[in-house]
This record gives structure tokens, C-alpha cells and sequence, in this order.
């Protein structure tokens, strides 16, 4: 597809769905990634999030290249998007490709934009356990954490060691009681909460490896 027309396509997504953010002060769960490829874990995640902090929607904001992560073995971004629309199965998971419009690489650009266009919509930045290990590596960490409320979902084996990572210690008189998942959207931010929750062991990482294991017998 020629980018002229991924351009099209990223506009008219764009249009569709950020319209449902200037309708009401809605609030929105913002999950973003590679999604190479998304799996059950995201949807997981997304559902619990919209049920325990009162979402009116989840956007899945795929990425075009996560600067974290090598572009070796990354799907392109047709094939996520398709995948991911797929798999989510609920009309209140909008897979995204804003990004790829707006034509930004780091999340901290992209919510300052989000937060100018949209600020009566009231966003909150969806990730696991797992990321929150390596969130002090992404630019600017800090000023995202003032941009935006945050949740933390659980992952295997990741509680205790996310929760002593860098932006939990530096923000930790900012965290909501876990009980109090949904009055986190009326917090001003720095705000964040960490559910423990018993989520699956499913990675892309591992459905890749599966998937390479599959072909490689065949």
C-alpha cells in the first residue's frame, strides 16, 4: 500500500474515531504498542481497564516502529492493524493508527497533541506491569506523567519489581488505592493506580517464537 494511501486510510481513522472524543467529556484508555501481534492479553487488559475505570472507550494506538524495540521481525503496519481489529471483539476497542497520521515517534508527543486538540476528553495512558520497568527510559517520562493519568495493569512475575522501578518511587504520593479505580479520571495528573490482577502469560514475544517454530516445521 503506497503511503498516500496509508495516509488516507490513518486520516479517515483518525476523523472516525477521535470525533467520539469531542462529543461529551468522555474519558479514554489509551494502550499503546508495536502489537506484533496483538493477542488476548491486550484485549484482557482493556476490558478490565474500561470496567475498572469507568471507560467509555480503549484506543489501541499502534505504533509504526517503537524506538525500544528493533525493527527485526516487526510485521508491518497493515498486518498489525488487521490482526489487532480481529482480535479485540468489543465495539468499545478502537484500534488506532495516530501515530502514523500525526506523524510522531514518542509517546510524549503524541499526548501533548492529544491533550491541546481533545482537552475536554479526559485520557488515561493503559500499560503492564512490564512496561513500567523501562518507563524511565522514555523520553521525557516525567512530563508524561503530567500529561496524563496512568494505569498499571499486573504481568506475571513483574509486581514487585515494576513497583520499585523509577517512576513509582518518584511519584509515589500520587497513587490511588487500587479500590479506587474509578475516581482516577477525576484526578489531576500525576495520578496513577496499579491493579493486581491475574492476567495471562501470553506475550508476542511468544506467539512470534510459536509462530517461527510452526513455519520452521512445515
Amino acid at each position: 500500500m503506497s503511503s498516500k494511501e496509508d495516509q488516507k486510510r490513518g486520516k479517515k481513522n483518525l476523523a472516525c474515531s477521535l470525533s467520539i472524543a469531542t462529543t461529551n467529556k468522555q474519558t479514554i484508555g489509551l494502550m499503546g504498542g508495536s502489537f506484533n501481534p496483538a493477542h488476548s492479553g491486550h484485549r484482557l487488559i482493556s476490558e478490565l481497564a474500561i470496567k475498572r475505570l469507568g471507560l467509555n472507550r480503549v484506543w489501541w494506538l499502534v505504533s509504526p516502529q517503537n524506538p525500544l524495540k528493533p525493527s527485526t521481525g516487526m510485521a508491518n503496519i497493515e498486518e498489525r492493524v488487521q490482526a489487532a481489529v480481529k482480535i479485540t471483539r468489543n465495539p468499545k476497542i478502537k484500534v488506532m493508527t495516530v501515530e502514523s497520521f500525526l506523524n510522531t515517534q514518542y509517546t510524549v508527543d503524541l499526548l501533548k497533541i492529544l491533550s491541546k486538540r481533545f482537552s475536554n476528553t479526559r485520557f488515561i495512558w493503559i500499560m503492564g506491569a512490564d512496561n513500567l520497568l523501562q518507563f524511565s527510559e522514555w523520553k521525557n517520562w516525567e512530563e508524561i506523567t503530567s500529561l496524563v493519568r496512568i494505569a498499571i495493569f499486573d504481568r506475571p512475575k513483574f509486581s514487585l519489581k515494576s513497583l520499585v522501578a523509577d517512576m513509582p518511587r518518584r511519584f509515589s504520593g500520587n497513587r490511588l488505592r487500587e479500590r479506587k479505580g474509578l475516581l482516577l479520571k477525576y484526578r489531576k495528573p500525576p495520578a496513577w493506580i496499579f491493579f493486581h490482577s491475574n492476567l495471562n502469560h501470553i506475550s508476542a514475544t511468544k506467539i512470534r517464537s510459536q509462530t517461527k517454530a510452526n513455519i520452521i516445521g512445515d
